[in-house]
């Protein structure tokens, strides 16, 4: 399959730019709040948003007739058009420059910085890093990097190992999250994300052969920087860096999990219900 992508077609992308605006609204801030199982509250303008409502912001809105088979808008406009069948979020960094707030319009200045082409042992991977500012009417408030992975259509999955995991790190704090198909629809139409991983369980089971519904790499994402604020006793987060490791699949429930590595440092993760890590982050306070 490497051998028939275009990789010089596909890095003419590189360098392309798109700009979307959207409001932080008390009605989002609810929602985001739900999602995480908190009291939604009153939220009022001037209140601090919570952290990870920023992939709230300006979702594509395609057109029904302009969805590709997953779910997502159909390839080659902004993002380019890759011609393996999965994509996940790899990971990502962000940097927090000033704390958003609701009320505020935010501009969101994103630009494809590079595309790649790699070879692992489950066949072509085509890697996709798109860079993000956002800013609100005070400034640059979080720059981001983010990295998106192509794949090839997975054959049906084989029995699961018998191999343990290897061991995770003792968490100094830890919180249980059902997995349920609720949670991941809740999210997904709270970001607008309408990749049918996330929902449709014929379509992930047959089409792209996941044993179970995937829950999104952005919510772990944020359910974990909601733990770092915790562990962090009111500091403010600086950076936030994290990488997918192995994919989250409802139906049991996963752990978010954090400890302190230093002053100023956290190290976080979330693990099925195995035990088997799924997403690794590291945390810079301020």
């Amino acid at each position: 399959m490497a051998a028939s992508i275009d990789l010089s077609r596909l890095q003419t992308w590189v360098g392309r730019t798109e700009d979307a605006e959207d409001w932080i609204t008390p009605q989002m801030t609810r929602g985001l709040r739900a999602v995480l199982d908190q009291d939604p509250g009153d939220p009022r303008p001037g209140d601090p948003a919570p952290p990870g409502i920023h992939w709230c912001l300006a979702p594509p809105t395609a057109p029904m007739s302009a969805l590709g088979q997953d779910g997502h808008p159909a390839r080659g406009g902004f993002l380019p058009p890759v011609p393996l069948a999965r994509r996940m979020w790899a990971g990502g960094e962000l940097a927090f420059l000033d704390q958003l707030l609701v009320g505020d319009r935010v501009l969101r200045r994103s630009r494809i910085e590079s595309v790649e082409l790699k070879q692992g042992r489950s066949g072509a991977l085509c890697f996709v890093t798109v860079r993000h500012e956002l800013s609100s009417g005070r400034g640059a408030a979080i720059r981001e990097r983010h990295d998106i992975v192509y794949r090839e259509a997975a054959p049906p999955a084989a029995p699961a190992s018998a191999t343990p995991p290897p061991a995770l790190p003792e968490a100094e704090a830890s919180r249980s999250i059902q997995a349920s198909p609720v949670l991941l629809f809740r999210y997904s139409a709270l970001t607008f994300n309408g990749h049918r991983i996330h929902y449709d369980r014929r379509y992930c089971q047959e089409e792209e052969h996941y044993p179970g519904l995937v829950v999104h790499g952005p919510l772990q994402a944020t359910l974990l920087l909601d733990l770092a604020r915790e562990l962090g006793d009111g500091r403010p987060l600086r950076s936030f860096r994290f990488r997918g490791v192995h994919p989250l699949f409802d139906g049991t429930p996963f752990s978010v999990n954090g400890r302190r590595t230093g002053i100023q440092r956290l190290e976080l993760w979330t693990a099925d219900a195995a035990g088997r890590q799924a997403m690794a982050a590291e945390a810079a306070l301020g």
